[in-house]
């Protein structure tokens, strides 16, 4: 039987984007200017993308857009801890994939965010082709488990 992130692959792979479907939206969480920037400049020839600095405005802005996916700084001023908890705590968000991205990738940091709801993990500074390899194995794995 195949696994979640199997049937996610083939469902990225058999499904191609068109210029009539709706492109997938991203989140991007972060307080530093300069790594918004860079995940912008990253992402936003392929997704369409919602960003902002602030966990309580992303909470907000996750219930209300919906998107495919979420990048978090897991040490915002603004608690992006507390942020992942309470997207996962609403049953409108908990769904949405999460995945950290920080710059303090300190021994034990990627542990601890997979086990507070985190899905995955990005140290800064990201890795371009691992990034978009990541966001589009979640977003399809996102889509999986979205219930409709």
């Amino acid at each position: 039987m195949p696994t979640l992130q199997q049937k996610a692959v083939a469902l990225r792979d058999t499904q191609p984007m068109t210029d009539m479907q709706e492109r997938p939206r991203i989140l991007v969480i972060d307080d530093p200017t300069c790594n918004r920037e860079i995940l912008v400049q990253n992402l936003e020839d392929e997704y369409d993308l919602l960003v902002t600095s602030d966990g309580l405005a992303g909470v907000n802005a996750a219930r209300d857009q919906q998107p495919d996916i979420i990048l978090l700084d897991l040490w915002m001023s603004t608690h992006g801890w507390e942020t992942a908890r309470q997207l996962r705590r609403n049953p409108e968000t908990a769904w949405i994939p999460i995945v950290a991205v920080t710059a303090h990738a300190m021994a034990g940091t990627e542990e601890r965010a997979l086990q507070c709801g985190r899905d995955d993990y990005l140290a800064n500074p990201v890795d371009e082709q691992l990034l978009l390899v990541k966001v589009r194995e979640w977003i399809a794995l996102g889509r999986l488990r979205r219930k409709p």
